[in-house]
């Protein structure tokens, strides 16, 4: 397995999970997936708003042009992106195939390659787009676990949310 084959095992984790995720929060109410429950984005609704709007962000650093637009209203860091929870769950499975379609794109060369790009303070960074890469999977993997955390607040179960009970599948 290479480098890049493993980022093809994540963006499948990704998809996997975040289907998982939306179909809990599809059960619940409007104002029980809005709920202020105090976490680092208020409620469930504003994390899922957020790990999308972060996604489509890195994806135009990247150069991926499909499902990965960000609107022009889009500011700060998401969280109140998409307040139609059909839209937001629309948008993240978009989003999602054009992750699974640009991993296949990527080689270890590739990876290894220097990396510019400007964050959204304006500073500029360098470094190999494997770096990057692996933020991209491990901030998502960050604020599903809060995602998950919300959910059994509002007294839903997620389920098995492993990396390795995906990969045991096969």
């Amino acid at each position: 397995m290479t480098l890049a084959d493993s980022y093809v095992a994540l963006a499948r984790y990704n998809r996997w999970m975040n289907e998982k995720l939306y179909a809990v929060a599809a059960e619940l109410s409007d104002d029980e997936r809005k709920r202020d429950l105090h976490a680092f984005f208020p409620s469930l609704q504003a994390t899922l708003d957020h790990i999308l709007f972060a996604d489509r962000i890195w994806l135009a650093r990247f150069g991926v042009a499909d499902g990965a637009e960000v609107r022009a209203s889009e500011a700060g860091y998401g969280g109140d992106i998409f307040a139609d929870f059909t839209e937001l769950r629309r948008e993240r499975a978009r989003t999602d195939d054009a992750i699974d379609r640009w991993v296949t794109t990527l080689s270890d060369d590739v990876l290894a390659a220097p990396f510019r790009y400007t964050n959204m303070a304006g500073k500029p960074f360098e470094h190999p787009l494997w770096i990057a890469v692996q933020h991209f999977f491990n901030h998502q993997t960050h604020h599903r676990g809060q995602a998950t955390t919300l959910l059994k607040q509002l007294g839903r179960d997620p389920g098995v949310t492993d990396l390795i009970a995906l990969l045991r599948q096969g």
